[in-house]
């Protein structure tokens, strides 16, 4: 037994030094579809010099580039408002990363659910520290009609009515607890992300003013 203890010590101080020796610093930026990640993550790559890197534009570029072997599956997966396979999502994201020639990233739209946080933490322990999750908290109603209005020139195929129930039925299901998750290592800052967009921006700078 004192072997085991001692052997859990020493994982245990090795993971948090490979952790501590991560190259990339990343803040995880989420909330439900249209609680205004997007109109944030600007304002925050603007004046605190971050890379924005949304997951779903990820997947939806690379569902799109000729002869991606991902991007059939990709498509089935946002057509039916389900979440794609977190090997995908953090090979692409750890590309992305690769690709920039900056160390601290915004991450929106993941992790999404339990596996997804499973996947990050095996595949980028190394990699990357989570150092905030940012929650925009949004009604489902106000998210529904900001999607909507935004579908109506996005041309993305999930902005519509049916699409976004689906997105919202797994947002609650999936990404809550993950959220919840994360409150548990002090590292949530909630915004209220149904204000006007400058007055989000404003509770956004709070919540970072302690990073350096």
């Amino acid at each position: 037994m004192l072997k085991t203890l001692y052997q859990r010590r020493f994982f245990s101080t090795a993971a948090s030094i490979l952790h501590s020796m991560a190259k990339y610093r990343v803040i995880f930026v989420l909330g439900g579809p249209g609680a205004g990640k997007g109109t944030q993550c600007e304002n925050i790559v603007r004046d605190f010099g971050f890379v924005h890197l949304s997951a779903g534009d990820l997947l939806r570029e690379e569902r799109q580039r000729p002869g991606s072997e991902f991007g059939e599956e990709i498509e089935t997966h946002i057509k039916n408002g389900t979440i794609v396979p977190v090997e995908i999502t953090c090979s692409l994201l750890n590309r992305a990363m690769e690709n920039s020639s900056k160390d601290r990233f915004l991450i929106d739209g993941f992790p999404r659910n339990q596996d997804n946080l499973e996947g990050w933490n095996k595949a980028m322990i190394d990699v990357a520290t989570v150092i905030r999750v940012l929650f925009f908290n949004c009604s489902e109603q106000v998210c529904v009609e900001r999607c909507l209005s935004r579908g109506r020139t996005s041309g993305r195929a999930d902005d519509n009515e049916e699409s976004l129930k689906k997105r919202i039925k797994t947002y609650n299901e999936s990404t809550m607890p993950i959220i919840a998750h994360y409150r548990t290592l002090n590292l949530v800052s909630e915004i209220h992300g149904e204000n006007e967009p400058a007055v989000v921006f404003e509770d956004v700078k709070k919540a970072l003013a302690d990073l350096n």
